[in-house]
């Protein structure tokens, strides 16, 4: 089966994905944090139901703790924004990468890439990355609504039903 053929199969069993949206930061709660907002609603508008939503610190204990409470509850895709720089606090990373079972090293590959053409060199600073934790997908984008709006839109969301479809079948 080609690339065409699994994307339509995808697309016709993997209708209403439950996800879950989850911000890390020190500084942003629920009522300020627009790039979580707008991840939830372009998941809402592209007919995937969001179960969950957390605003955390960016503590990898506190992290970790709501990625398996997450998976647990059958949450097929969990996107993340923020804690992916390099600033001392930023720890998002290594809490995620030492839960991933398989990683995906082309999303951010292409995530840099798509960001070098908005941003120019300082496109290096981030470390989104994505791969599956059991049999749930997750995303980590940094927190900025420009770099979340560029990874829903151009990464995640046309090919969400395909790579959920091949963790689940």
């Amino acid at each position: 089966m080609g690339h065409q053929e699994h994307r339509q199969a995808a697309a016709t069993q993997t209708a209403a994905i439950p996800c879950a949206v989850l911000t890390m930061s020190d500084s942003r709660t629920e009522a300020t944090d627009e790039s979580g907002r707008y991840i939830c609603t372009a998941l809402t508008q592209a007919g995937h139901n969001v179960v969950q939503y957390a605003v955390v610190r960016d503590e990898p204990a506190q992290i970790v703790e709501m990625v398996r409470r997450f998976a647990a509850e059958g949450c097929k895709v969990i996107i993340t924004n923020g804690g992916t720089g390099i600033a001392r606090r930023d720890s998002t990373f290594e809490a995620i990468d030492a839960l991933l079972e398989k990683r995906l090293p082309g999303f951010g590959e292409l995530f840099r890439m798509l960001s070098f053409a908005e941003i120019g060199p300082a496109a290096m600073l981030s470390r989104a990355t994505a791969g599956i934790f059991g049999r749930t997908l997750i995303f980590c984008l940094p927190g900025s609504p420009n770099a979340v709006q560029l990874g829903m839109n151009r990464l995640i969301l046309p090919e969400l039903a395909h790579l959920v479809w091949e963790t689940v079948r």
